[in-house]
């Protein structure tokens, strides 16, 4: 089971002006040679993720193929070797962005998908590797999204958090651990006869109608719903799609990720207009108790901006935030980037999206997406 620690505030961004090296900081092992190379087949690749404990479900083999479907992303996914064996992975999507110009990431859309290696020579071997790599593509940077940073100096910036918390053995135990508060809420949701449902490929378009909407009124562009339905068949026995219904009609939806006793959400939405019948906690109480009955012990929220109103959400659950750190690869000096919505433009955009018929902003929003990280 997975440690949780005590509730952290994230410090503000921050930068290291060391350049990015393979000689950087390394605690070698033995004195066998590191060798880095895009050619690795994928069982190896998720034998080696079933043994690391830093390893999340993010980081599954099977995320390439549903990038190279639903986005058609160009993904180059790094396997480091020592003695013939993997000892370390980075998955890597290359970027061609109309919006941001070119970059690596590692890896969009998600928390905390960056490297996974056994000691900090390895970690420097695959930053060598993918630096060459953004060379040669003519990236500006190389973002790694990691949950704690790499033994490398690499330039940081600290704008998000993770939040999640330890679950008990029964759901019963876990409702007294609830506050008063939300217990009310989940209660209040079904006096209102709101009804739960989960399973698989089945729920997508109820799940969707929910999601695009929401999306829209955030002012984000929406996933293609081929992400969901290549999900739903990459990780049949992996992924589970919730979806709260009032009466007949779909108001919240949710997707969960199970992975080594940890399950992870890491897309949830309830409609705005129905809000007042608190379907979203009724459907974080769903999917909790359903992970409780699975026998997981860490219930994931995913990320937040720091201090958000969703981070508020997730904590009044019993959450715990921890700082995440969003490490980067600077190709052509200059400063970490910020692609993000506290970026002017991205406020701008936001602002004009919201305003679109939702048919403009469904047809839109997956071409839109794809340059977008």
């Amino acid at each position: 089971m997975t440690k949780l620690g005590g509730t952290t505030l994230a410090e503000p961004a921050r930068e290291d002006a060391r350049p990015v090296t393979a000689t950087a900081t390394r605690t070698r092992r033995d004195d066998a040679p590191v060798t880095v190379s895009g050619e690795v087949d994928g069982g190896d690749w998720d034998a080696f993720l079933d043994r690391h404990p830093d390893a999340t479900v993010e980081h599954l083999w099977g995320w390439r193929d549903v990038f190279q479907r639903a986005f058609r992303h160009d993904c180059v996914y790094l396997a480091a070797r020592r003695h013939g064996g993997v000892v370390g992975v980075l998955p890597l999507v290359r970027y061609r962005s109309a919006i941001f110009g070119r970059f690596l990431v590692s890896l969009p859309y998600f928390n905390y998908a960056g490297i996974v290696a056994d000691d900090a020579e390895v970690a420097g071997a695959l930053v060598a590797h993918a630096e060459d790599l953004g060379r040669e593509h003519g990236a500006k940077h190389v973002e790694l999204r990691h949950r704690d940073r790499l033994p490398l100096k690499l330039p940081y910036s600290q704008g998000k958090v993770g939040v999640a918390r330890e679950l008990p053995a029964t759901a019963d135990d876990l409702w007294k651990t609830i506050d008063r508060k939300v217990r009310n809420q989940v209660r209040k949701a079904q006096k209102e006869e709101l009804t739960t449902t989960n399973g698989g490929v089945a729920l997508i378009d109820d799940f969707y109608s929910v999601f695009a909407q929401n999306m829209r009124d955030l002012g984000t562009p929406v996933f293609p719903k081929s992400l969901f339905v290549e999900t739903a068949r990459t990780f049949p026995d992996t992924a589970r799609f919730f979806v709260v219904r009032q009466g007949d009609r779909p108001v919240a939806g949710g997707v969960s990720l199970r992975f080594r006793g940890t399950v992870l959400v890491p897309w949830a939405s309830s409609l705005r207009e129905a809000r007042h019948l608190c379907p979203n906690m009724l459907l974080y109480w769903s999917m909790m108790e359903w992970a409780v009955g699975q026998g997981c012990g860490v219930f994931d929220f995913g990320r937040s901006s720091v201090g958000a109103g969703t981070q508020q959400f997730k904590e009044q659950w019993g959450g715990v935030a921890r700082p995440l750190h969003t490490e980067y690869i600077l190709l052509n000096g200059g400063s970490v980037p910020n692609q993000g919505t506290s970026n002017p433009r991205m406020q701008m955009a936001i602002n004009v999206w919201r305003r679109l018929p939702l048919r403009v902003a469904s047809l839109l929003g997956p071409r839109l997406i794809a340059h977008l990280a």
